[in-house]
């Protein structure tokens, strides 16, 4: 942290761009923590939050309910196939969190005790809090926790560029799912199998090859093991699908939202399950079969009113196919990126890429100098007029969905002299 002597004030935003103190614009090229929409000051968000404020600005889902959630509960039931319930949560870990725990209880209270265990990917990333941090687990960012999580059972996640030696990388994604086949086979103590759905996105932009995930849907569903899909980062349009199980040719058990619900104007995420999942909660009170998980802000109405307000305008403005157009933009840049002798791979889909920084190419050695890439990054674009954030030697680029084809050209254009220009600075 000593690294960052101050960091820069922003005032206002509008459109694709960041405003600071002293007037200068950023492109916001990582969408605010890949979670804005239509760009900063949206007048039709911004009316939705303002008239919801007028009316009720926060009442408990304990014992109560308001329009505002329960028509979110039903947008998001419509639009997400074969899930049937909606629980609030106030962020994308937490929504983790409760999927995990719903994943756990739904077996206990179906009287089987034996499934207790969570199988995850390697490289996968689920949030900051604990049990996330669990199934989720990046050595990088969590090592320091590593005795206080609960253990899960990790297996591989094809990567193309890395494929292990002595594997095309057709075989090696086979051998991943031989290994999750053979491990269930063998094992009837797990309880759930949990994946980001598409891609990794804070893993590197690692995106799964195709057929991959809904294979290992199928053998969930062979030896009985809950799917839970996490769609906080790659749902609601960022791989260029609204529902990304649904282009994966899957069907979860659980899914967790988050991110992008709000269009990124407030915070909220929610966790959706199936009828079977549900019904087992169902029962007496005696019965004791209460998912015991709350949060003071759950379902809060100003935040569930700009979410369908988001969700309506997802509908009219046809953003999803407008991103597919748009997304294109990036291939355009393809050839000039790699040309820099320090990208080693580039990795896109959607509106979102991922180009991986090397010392070497033919060895694919990571770049990892002694002083921060992330803040080089951040200065050398500042410099040209966008906000960078890179995860180790990826430079990441998740802009705004709604962003015009000419500003992801401009900002593709900045981004390559940026890579330039810090080249130095990084070798």
């Amino acid at each position: 942290m000593n690294e960052w002597s101050m960091f820069d004030k922003i005032t206002k935003g509008k459109g694709v761009w960041l405003i600071d103190a002293k007037g200068n614009k950023m492109i916001d090229a990582v969408a605010s923590m890949w979670c804005n929409v239509w760009g900063h000051s949206n007048p039709q968000l911004i009316k939705a939050i303002t008239k919801q404020s007028k009316k009720l600005q926060h009442s408990s889902l304990f014992n109560l309910t308001h329009e505002p959630a329960e028509r979110l509960a039903d947008n998001l039931v419509r639009i997400s196939p074969h899930m049937y319930k909606v629980f609030y949560s106030d962020n994308g870990s937490s929504a983790m969190e409760i999927s995990i725990k719903i994943a756990l209880q739904y077996w206990k209270n179906i009287r089987n005790e034996r499934k207790t265990e969570i199988a995850t990917l390697e490289n996968g990333y689920h949030g900051d809090t604990f049990g996330a941090m669990s199934v989720g687990y990046v050595p990088g960012f969590f090592g320091k926790f590593k005795k206080q999580l609960f253990s899960t059972i990790q297996f591989p996640v094809p990567n193309q560029y890395r494929t292990p030696k002595g594997f095309t990388f057709s075989d090696y994604q086979n051998y991943c799912l031989e290994k999750i086949e053979a491990r269930f086979s063998k094992n009837d103590n797990i309880a759930a199998f949990v994946m980001e759905s598409g891609a990794q996105v804070a893993g590197g932009v690692i995106i799964y090859p195709k057929g991959f995930q809904r294979k290992i849907y199928q053998l969930c569903k062979k030896y009985d093991v809950l799917f839970v899909l996490d769609e906080i980062a790659t749902g609601f349009g960022r791989l260029g699908s609204m529902i990304q199980y649904e282009e994966q040719n899957c069907i979860p058990d659980i899914v967790a939202y988050g991110k992008m619900l709000t269009g990124g104007y407030l915070t909220m995420a929610a966790t959706l399950t199936n009828k079977k999942i549900y019904d087992s909660f169902l029962g007496e009170f005696n019965d004791w079969r209460h998912l015991f998980h709350g949060h003071t802000y759950t379902g809060n109405p100003i935040a569930a009113a700009v979410a369908n307000e988001n969700l309506t305008m997802y509908k009219k403005k046809n953003l999803i196919k407008k991103i597919q157009t748009t997304s294109k933009v990036f291939e355009e840049f393809y050839d000039e990126i790699n040309e820099i002798d320090i990208v080693g791979n580039i990795r896109h889909k959607g509106m979102l890429m991922g180009i991986e920084l090397v010392q070497n190419q033919i060895k694919k050695i990571p770049i990892n100098p002694e002083k921060s890439i992330n803040k080089i990054f951040f200065e050398e674009g500042k410099k040209q007029g966008i906000y960078l954030r890179t995860l180790g030697n990826i430079v990441m680029l998740v802009p705004p969905l709604a962003i015009k084809e000419n500003e992801l050209r401009s900002l593709l254009e900045r981004t390559i002299k940026t890579i330039k220009s810090a080249k130095r600075k990084v070798l």
